[in-house]
């Protein structure tokens, strides 16, 4: 869903002996190689995440048959839940039966990866975590930069670093987080040596959404630089909060089903709180910067606001994530918040729907949604105009907790 977050994810891997890869980054040749499968309608996703795929493939020439595509899966409204079947499809056409499709689904929390589940949901979630932390970092100096591409290399380094550690981390949550919080204290000190301007006054603007095209600068024309080259800074919400929606899932399914003293719900509850433990332990070299976009310590502060608008024991996924963490960032002072998701997304469009409102009740906030359907569009006017109405905003509004400024 992410270039750091994909690279950090497959070191894990690495870390228990599987030869792991990122799929390529995206581009027209992405588009091309899907187009033979797909008849269009299919969502922004699901085309450049079947493209890529097939872009390896082609770069594996005729020898697959050590290539396993790793694609978890989902239920609820959003189309995800296709993704590996239909790229179970896709390589039988192509009488690629040797190939296979590693699909995990968030229904058990992705518990049913195999023998490694274990190991690789301690590692893995040190992974987004981090990643997550460096694309903050990322996000919070290269708006103030002076020196061109200077926050870039930082970030590249500093992914360098911590995939380096990723893979020697061991398979101890504790030990490892230890370890890799020692690769986050390299990357703060490496980002601090970027040349900035921290006199500049940027606009703070939440970023929502459906999670890969919100992620994936390819699929989003890398709108959050282009918000950036309005004078914003981007609020970016991360890949972990995923995880902690769909861990909420389990234990509220568990109590449906009469399972509230089980051994699994044990378990549940042990994972949530082993996740809490290492993400404390893996962050807090960073605590200066990422206090000025402060995530929730439970997922329930963005459920319990949302719910008003989109309950989230009915709207199931990234609408009712979506729809909460609107209401979070104006609590917690953005200046304006921009929801991304591709065209015809069904959560995109039902929290368009309910964005009127949510301004409404919160100060006016401007809300505007981004849509991407794999075409060039020109979003630089449309933004403009936006960036207009969060500078008004910025002037009037009562929730001055953050600024765009870096202590």
């Amino acid at each position: 869903m992410s270039t750091g977050g994909a690279e950090a994810f497959a070191a894990a891997f690495r870390n228990l002996g599987i030869d792991a890869r990122v799929t390529p980054e995206g581009d027209e040749t992405t588009y091309e190689l899907a187009g033979k499968y797909m008849s269009g309608d299919e969502c922004l996703p699901a085309r450049v995440t079947a493209g890529n795929f097939l872009r390896v493939l082609q770069s594996a020439g005729s020898d697959t048959s050590s290539i396993a595509i790793f694609m978890p899966t989902a239920s609820g409204p959003c189309r995800l839940g296709q993704y590996a079947p239909f790229m179970r499809h896709i390589l039988d056409e192509m009488g690629h039966e040797e190939v296979e499709v590693v699909s995990p689904s968030s229904a058990n929390g992705y518990a049913d990866i195999g023998d490694l589940a274990g190991p690789i949901m301690k590692l893995g979630w040190l992974a987004l975590v981090g990643s997550d932390a460096l694309r903050k970092m990322l996000h919070i100096y290269r708006p103030m930069e002076t020196e061109k591409g200077a926050a870039d290399a930082a970030h590249a380094k500093s992914l360098k670093i911590y995939c380096r550690e990723m893979e020697r981390a061991g398979t101890s949550g504790t030990r490892a987080a230890r370890l890799l919080s020692g690769a986050l204290e390299e990357a703060r000190d490496i980002f601090r040596d970027v040349p900035v301007d921290r006199s500049r006054e940027l606009m703070l603007i939440g970023v929502v959404g459906e999670i890969f095209c919100r992620l994936s600068t390819f699929s989003n024309e890398d709108l959050i630089r282009q918000i950036e080259g309005f004078g914003g800074r981007a609020w970016l919400s991360d890949i972990s909060e995923w995880v902690w929606y769909t861990d909420a899932e389990k234990i509220k399914n568990l109590r449906r089903d009469n399972k509230s003293f089980s051994m699994e719900m044990a378990g549940a509850v042990i994972k949530r709180y082993l996740q809490k433990k290492y993400e404390k332990i893996l962050l807090a070299p960073l605590a200066g910067e990422l206090s000025m976009m402060p995530e929730p310590h439970d997922i329930k502060e963005i459920l319990g606001p949302g719910e008003p608008y989109l309950p989230w024991y009915g709207a199931l996924g990234e609408m009712a994530l979506s729809a909460g963490k609107s209401v979070y960032l104006y609590e917690k002072g953005v200046d304006g918040i921009i929801d991304i998701s591709p065209f015809t997304c069904m959560n995109g469009i039902v929290t368009e729907a309910v964005y009127p409102r949510i301004s409404r009740d919160h100060e006016d906030i401007p809300i505007r949604s981004f849509y991407f359907d794999g075409t060039r569009s020109e979003v630089g006017t449309d933004l403009a105009v936006f960036m207009e109405l969060v500078r008004n905003y910025n002037r009037k509004k009562t929730k001055k907790g953050r600024t765009g400024k870096v202590a």
